[in-house]
């Protein structure tokens, strides 16, 4: 053990400190290190590709607008998708919650950085008192001469108090309470994404079922005069039966889908109002009137995947939240160790009369260092350390598994986005040759070559067809949506960076 010792170098003889000293000289020498206990963070590497798997197909795609990240909606070309998308982020509940949140762990983080200064206490009472006779203590009183029954008591005192942080214990929760605050702030961020996106979705698929509902109808009307035709042609004996019972069967299938998706359309409209923070049906009129289905820009730059470390705003809350335990565990080391305070008082105090406070004779004053130490608790301590090791190691396999995740979410949505473009445009040459049969096929009917079935089934085949392209075209830019999201679109690389750097 280090002896701490007194005097001057040319003394001869050294006399040890005394505890007291030791004691003071220890806490001097803990808080000029300016140490804390625990481990030190380090963030943790990710070693992820320098490219996207996707990124390729996804440069080659040719599409009439481009989108910045920042507001990729707007590339879309729908100033009706954009004006939803900035009610919501105006307007949407969760990021009121979010932003809540963000409040809550300021308040903590407020909290956790006053437990490192000193607090000071301002206290006063008056008091007056009718002393009994019948006790022992007025019985004495009362032998006094000149004793009167009556008392009065005034005081008034400034109290201040200090845990001294020898040992670091409270800068590493207010370590944890910072990271914290940095989470909630990338927390609220994320947030804004999810609406954002969310609400793209959302209108996206309401034009699509609404171009899909339309092309229902056209076939139900197509299929109401092929079966109006073939029982004409039954009625004269030129059709069989079964022809007849074929017609009323496609009839009934196509009539069958067309409040599914009326029920689908009713669904997404009702989720819009939700996500703009009003009651369902406040925005119905806005959507009553079909509009194209908006068209997949061209994404300006899907950076790397190391770029979404510092991009996606979840990645840093998981990241941040991991600092907060590697924080927490210095917090339960730091009960190995004693705690020291300093308290102090200064006052007046007198019973003869509210003036002689503050006078020389009334002032009064104090100080103690205190200590506590939990000698005989280090099981529930180890307890304590273990039980924070295991959430820092949960919180680090989080923290990997959502970067794994990050990376998958943007190689399935680039991939889907190509995909279901090249079905679009495969759909759209398949609609383009029925479109050409149906006309071929209407003009031999107009010579007398052909008859009115073959027309009406060339119809049914060209609306079926166009069905699938409306469901393709929807799928493509529900997936550049989801591509934007997965690639952090909607940040702002100031406010996340500031975040992520902390």
């Amino acid at each position: 053990m280090t002896n701490w010792y007194y005097g001057h170098s040319s003394d001869v003889r050294k006399k040890p400190m005394s505890p007291k000293l030791t004691l003071i000289a220890l806490l001097v020498a803990g808080l000029s290190a300016g140490c804390a206990v625990g481990p030190d963070y380090v963030r943790p590497d990710t070693p992820l590709p320098g490219r996207f798997q996707g990124q390729a197909a996804v440069d080659q795609r040719t599409t009439k607008a481009s989108a910045e990240l920042a507001t990729w909606w707007a590339g879309f070309g729908d100033p009706q998708l954009t004006h939803f998308v900035t009610l919501a982020l105006a307007q949407n509940l969760d990021l009121a919650q979010a932003s809540a949140r963000v409040t809550q762990a300021r308040a903590g983080l407020g909290a956790a950085n006053a437990a490192l200064l000193p607090s000071g206490t301002v206290s006063g009472q008056a008091a007056r008192a009718y002393q009994s006779v019948e006790t022992p203590l007025g019985q004495v009183l009362n032998s006094t001469p000149g004793f009167d029954r009556y008392g009065n008591a005034y005081e008034a005192n400034l109290g201040a108090s200090w845990e001294l942080d020898a040992f670091g214990g409270l800068r590493r929760g207010r370590e944890a309470a910072l990271a914290e605050y940095r989470a909630s702030e990338a927390g609220a961020v994320a947030t804004r994404l999810a609406v954002a996106a969310q609400t793209a979705d959302i209108y996206i698929s309401i034009r699509g079922l609404q171009a899909r509902l339309d092309v229902a109808r056209r076939q139900e009307r197509t299929q109401q005069e092929l079966l109006a035709t073939i029982k004409l042609l039954y009625g004269k004996g030129l059709a069989p039966e079964l022809q007849v019972r074929q017609a009323e069967g496609a009839l009934a299938q196509v009539r069958a889908s067309i409040p599914a998706l009326e029920a689908g359309l009713e669904v997404a409209m009702n989720a819009l109002d939700v996500m703009l923070g009003t009651a369902p049906g406040t925005h119905r009129a806005e959507l009553n009137d079909s509009a194209d289905i908006p068209v997949a820009p061209q994404i300006a730059a899907t950076g790397s995947p190391g770029d979404l470390l510092r991009r996606r705003p979840d990645l840093i809350v998981a990241e941040r939240r991991l600092a907060a335990s590697n924080a927490r565990i210095g917090v339960a080391i730091a009960e190995y160790y004693p705690k020291l305070s300093l308290s102090g008082l200064v006052g007046s105090a007198t019973t003869v009369s509210s003036g002689n406070l503050f006078t020389t004779g009334a002032n009064q004053a104090s100080g103690m260092l205190g200590l506590r130490w939990r000698l005989f608790d280090f099981g529930r301590i180890n307890a304590q350390i273990e039980q924070a090791k295991g959430q820092e190691a949960e919180m680090l396999a989080a923290y990997r598994l959502a970067v794994l995740r990050a990376a998958e979410d943007v190689e399935n949505a680039l991939l889907t986005l190509v995909k279901r473009e090249a079905q679009t445009a495969e759909l759209t040459q398949g609609v383009d040759s029925l479109g050409r049969a149906r006309g071929a096929s209407f003009a031999a009917y107009q010579r007398g070559v052909v008859s009115l079935i073959e027309v009406l089934l060339a119809d049914e085949n060209l609306l079926r067809v166009t069905d699938a392209r409306a469901q393709a075209q929807t799928e493509s830019a529900r997936a550049a949506v989801a591509a934007f999201r997965a690639l952090g679109g909607g940040w702002q690389p100031s406010g996340l960076d500031a975040v992520a750097s902390k």
